[in-house]
């Protein structure tokens, strides 16, 4: 690795960055001491990692970097939900969300810089799609909130204790970079969350959620969003690729090794969409033989949808069905939406953006 091209060590999880060291002519052991420094306390500078010998630190300093994304703005709600706009050494901005509560404080991270599958009632989706983010970028999101979010409580304690793969991008349209980016947020020198508290988030990209179990089995989180494929079809244009009984045979064999697991199934409820009585009871039809967990997401407008929010009374309506069917069912409790960083209203800034559909392998 060149000066003109160093490796940012944020991305590197620590068999990577084991490896890296090792090709430096160094022990194993020093991957080790190298990656608490950069996740759990935050350093970037070399020499001030004190344990790892001057030598080294010189010339990590010459041949790697720690990059965090720079921060282009930040916009705090009244119920405590703080977005930040992220900038890429590129020029491309990503936006991150944390959203505060009394038992978890939980980080909504992005995965691209855009999306490509276009789903009809999602701000990212109108962007367009221009790449994947590196591992580090990923990883550089977490290390932004947490450290920052520390600074702030003048703290050394642990803030983040979820993060969610449910900002911009499709997470198993990238999983070669969304894969490594897990492993050091479940690394106990890393971030040291638990698989349970790390959630992905997909559309049904259903080859790479086969995949997504072998490399990091965490919380999964569908966006189903219709019960029916024709409705899907016009919701979610994966849907024509990857059809509701073949998604659902995919979670059903994600969660198989643990009885305890339940995928939760994200419905965002559209007026005169997809809210009816009797789409309420086709969904509970068609989630009867999957551990299910229901989340029930009242629509988040954004500037030219056409789509509007259902009304309380018919989410209650179709939650009651739901429940009186057996599943576990949820109204989520709307955050952020006042500065648009309310699930679905992500937009980030995208450069030189297309509408092409990238290849559904592709990670």
């Amino acid at each position: 690795m060149t000066a003109a091209y160093p490796v940012n060590l944020l991305g590197l999880d620590r068999v990577a960055l084991e490896a890296y060291v090792a090709a430096m002519g160094e022990r194993a052991f020093r991957a080790q001491q190298i990656f608490p420094w950069l996740h759990q306390r935050g350093v970037t500078d070399f020499a001030a990692m004190t344990n790892i010998g001057k030598a080294l630190a010189a010339r990590l300093s010459g041949e790697a970097v720690v990059t965090i994304p720079e921060m282009a703005s930040e916009h705090l709600s009244e119920d405590g939900t703080r977005k930040w706009v992220l900038r890429l050494a590129d020029g491309n901005a990503i936006e991150t969300v944390f959203i505060p509560e009394a038992l978890r404080n939980t980080l909504c991270i992005s995965s691209q810089v855009g999306c490509a599958l276009d789903c009809a009632f999602c701000a990212t989706a109108q962007q367009g799609f221009n790449r994947n983010l590196t591992a580090a970028e990923i990883v550089g999101q977490v290390w932004f909130a947490e450290h920052r979010l520390r600074a702030e409580r003048e703290s050394p304690e642990r803030v983040i204790s979820n993060v969610v793969f449910m900002g911009m991008g499709e997470p198993l349209l990238n999983l070669k970079e969304v894969g490594p980016a897990i492993h050091i947020l479940l690394d106990d020198l890393g971030y040291g969350l638990s698989r349970r508290r790390v959630t992905v988030s997909t559309a049904g990209v259903v080859p790479a959620l086969d995949r997504l179990h072998e490399v990091a089995p965490v919380s999964l989180a569908v966006s189903l969003h219709a019960p029916d494929d024709a409705l899907r079809d016009e919701l979610v244009p994966l849907n024509k690729k990857y059809p509701i009984a073949e998604l659902l045979a995919a979670c059903r064999r994600y969660v198989a090794r643990d009885a305890r697991r339940r995928v939760t199934f994200e419905y965002a409820m559209l007026a005169g969409v997809n809210d009816s009585t009797a789409q309420a009871r086709a969904l509970a039809q068609l989630l009867r033989t999957v551990p299910a967990k229901v989340n029930l997401i009242p629509f988040n407008p954004f500037p030219g949808t056409s789509f509007e929010r259902s009304s309380d009374a018919a989410i209650d309506r179709f939650r009651d069905i739901l429940l009186a069917a057996g599943l576990v069912a949820v109204t989520r409790r709307t955050r952020g939406d006042s500065i648009r960083a309310a699930c679905g209203q992500l937009a980030g800034v995208v450069k030189e953006r297309t509408r092409r559909v990238v290849p559904i392998h592709a990670s």
